[in-house]
């Protein structure tokens, strides 16, 4: 089964990661250890004191890689020992500093047992272990542990047998003692490598009246930094850990559009790491297509233990993320995106479109849709993509090739954006887009709302509306392609409390035979999920409706110390006085540290067309959230603020030629 993680202290700086217990002891079991792209590097590092765990007294995390662990040795005769445990992670070492101190003299034998079992991602998630590696010692006294291209080096100032390091130590009155284990990872096989440079977007604050946004934007783009990762040349960011600290189209997508009010350059590099990766042929084992944008990257095949799909290395089984990048690409180029940087991902939007058009609507009946036509990839392959996610209102699973509802909006909104795009840059292919766009939009409307008044989840293999009520059709708020009537019902359906009665947006309506609260996808709260149809109402101008979705992840947030894991249940508000954690749920994680500066964009109701001269600032009716200041913003590549109070909003330090709408 796949071990629960949600109690775990995660530092990371990608790609390399390291999950303990609270007390800072990497032990032999589940998840714990350190990981290095997809492989566990370290899976035992237990510290003791005269043979003796300390007893732990508390923790702190002073940035998405570091922690500090504070813990006591009590003993006979007054003569306690304090152990601070210091952990810095970096992207190829963890460094253990061990600091200790007393109010009295004494002697003391400090060891760590440490221990690496270089077992696969895959292994691990299905509660496996690997081999043990057994250590031997180098010329100059650090351990090391190699194995199928992997070496992990742990360079110490102790003593070394076996795998087990020691310091013995006299304490002098008052006195305090360092002791230090750097653990060393060259792993050159890896699919994934470090960013090549710092940061690339602004360093946004914030300050209003309701600091849990404050907080939670700043606790966010600390994580985001440290989720970075590159190939070699363009960084993108990973999409969580542990199990996602990896290359995955849609969310590296997702992330990135949330991320252009603090700059272009996220953008830039997922589109452009992604465009190297383009599929240009037709295989039905990886999902490959001409033109299509992958899924997922990893070292090798992956193969999880029993049931479950089976893998390649690089995988295009998605069915969002190519309308994605097309509209990344323009929105980009909306929030100023040099013009010579677009052009250069031309050819790749061209063949974007095609895949559109040629591939992904193999039965020509207008709409979008999937099938794992191998046999062995993901059975879903929207968002949402466990094998239960896609259910009738009656529980029943539907059956493929499935038609999602959300997709439909992403490839409508696609085609808008690929035809200004090739009107702007001078290609041919616009009108014929556009045209598509509205046929697309005709057949939605004809086929996919249900008795109920609003939009099924998808149409099955016989073309069936799916009539669940469930979150994904908030993602075609905005779009343009609903009418004003047809976006106050979604809006009505998912303001109710069967959707919106939890903290964020419910995947699924309790009212559904399928709703469980802790499930995967029907019926926990995904923040980037509740962030995007929170932005759509606002786009629609529902900005109450939007406003009580943001409050609940405000809440959320609160309770999971600001860093927002990749999901968490949809109990009922009151059921339990805060959101219980999903139990395996990847944290930090990209899209949703992401969603916080969506939601801050939606607040403040910007959104610039620099081509067109014009940026629009439309705050949330009535500000919910108090006085707002923001710095660090960037439109056109220019620094910008913002300031909403209550006689109104303004932005300083626009470029000239833009002017607020």
């Amino acid at each position: 089964m796949q071990p629960l993680l949600h109690d775990l202290v995660v530092t990371v700086a990608a790609p390399l990661s390291a999950l303990s217990g609270t007390d800072g002891q990497i032990r032999a079991a589940g998840v714990q250890g350190a990981f290095h792209a997809d492989v566990r590097v370290l899976s035992e590092a237990v510290l003791r004191l005269d043979g003796r765990e300390p007893e732990p007294v508390g923790h702190a995390e002073t940035d998405a890689g570091t922690a500090r662990f504070a813990a006591l040795a009590r003993r006979p005769g007054g003569t306690d020992v304090r152990i601070r445990r210091t952990r810095v992670v970096s992207p190829t070492t963890v460094t253990e500093t061990i600091t200790l101190s007393g109010g009295a003299a004494g002697r003391a034998t400090v060891t760590l047992e440490l221990a690496v079992d270089l077992a696969p991602l895959e292994v691990v998630r299905s509660g496996g272990t690997g081999t043990p590696v057994p250590p031997r010692r180098a010329a100059d006294g650090s351990l090391v542990w190699a194995r199928d291209g992997v070496t992990v080096t742990a360079a110490h100032d102790g003593i070394a047998q076996g795998g087990r390091l020691s310091w013995p130590v006299t304490l002098g009155p008052d006195e305090t003692r360092d002791l230090t284990v750097t653990v060393r990872v060259n792993d050159p096989s890896a699919a994934v490598r470090p960013p090549v440079r710092d940061h690339d977007w602004s360093p946004a604050r914030v300050t209003s009246a309701d600091r849990r946004l404050d907080r939670l934007v700043a606790r966010s783009l600390d994580d985001l930094r440290a989720l970075r990762l590159s190939d070699g040349a363009e960084a993108y960011l990973g999409a969580g850990v542990p199990w996602y600290l990896t290359l995955f189209g849609r969310d590296s997508i997702w992330a990135a559009r949330m991320l252009l009010p603090l700059g272009t350059g996220p953008a830039l590099g997922t589109l452009r790491v992604l465009a190297r990766r383009q599929g240009v042929r037709v295989d039905a084992v990886s999902g490959e297509a001409p033109g299509k944008i992958m899924h997922e990257l990893r070292r090798q095949k992956f193969r999880p233990a029993g049931a479950g799909p089976s893998l390649p290395a690089a995988y295009y089984g998605t069915i969002d993320a190519t309308p994605l990048w097309i509209s990344l690409l323009h929105d980009a180029w909306r929030w100023g995106l040099p013009a010579a940087s677009v052009a250069e991902l031309v050819p790749a939007l061209e063949a974007a479109l095609g895949w559109l058009a040629d591939h992904a609507d193999p039965d020509g009946d207008g709409f979008v849709e999937y099938l794992d036509a191998g046999g062995h990839g993901l059975a879903n392959q929207g968002w949402k993509d466990s094998g239960d996610a896609v259910r009738f209102a009656d529980g029943r699973l539907a059956e493929p090739p499935i038609a999602l509802a959300e997709v439909q909006g992403y490839a409508y909104r696609a085609a808008l954006d690929g035809a200004a795009l090739l009107d702007a840059f001078g290609r041919p292919g616009g009108d014929r887009w556009r045209a598509h766009a509205a046929a697309l939009a005709a057949g939605f409307r004809a086929r996919f709302w249900v008795d109920g008044g609003y939009p099924a989840l998808a149409l099955d293999r016989d073309k069936r509306p799916v009539d669940a009520l469930t979150s994904n059709i908030g993602h075609l708020l905005g779009t343009g392609m609903l009418t004003a009537g047809e976006e106050r019902a979604v809006v009505a359906a998912l303001s109710t409390e069967a959707m919106s009665g939890a903290y964020g947006l419910r995947t699924m309506s309790a009212q559904d035979r399928g709703f469980d609260p802790l499930s995967y996808h029907c019926g926990s709260v995904w923040a980037h999920d509740t962030a995007i149809v929170a932005a759509g109402m606002a786009r629609a101008g529902f900005g109450t409706a939007a406003a009580a979705l943001l409050d609940g992840l405000l809440s959320a947030a609160e309770a999971f110390g600001y860093r927002m894991p990749e999901l968490h249940s949809g109990d009922a508000r009151g059921e339990y006085g805060r959101p219980l954690p999903y139990p395996t749920a990847c944290r930090p994680q990209a899209w949703s540290a992401a969603a916080s500066v969506l939601m801050l964009q939606t607040v403040l109701g910007l959104d610039p067309d620099v081509p067109g001269g014009r940026v629009r600032l439309d705050p949330l009716p009535g500000l919910p959230f108090g006085p707002l200041e923001v710095t660090g913003l960037v439109v056109a590549g220019a620094p910008v603020g913002a300031s909403v109070d209550g006689s109104g909003a303004t932005l300083e330090g626009l470029p000239p030629g833009l002017s607020v709408q």
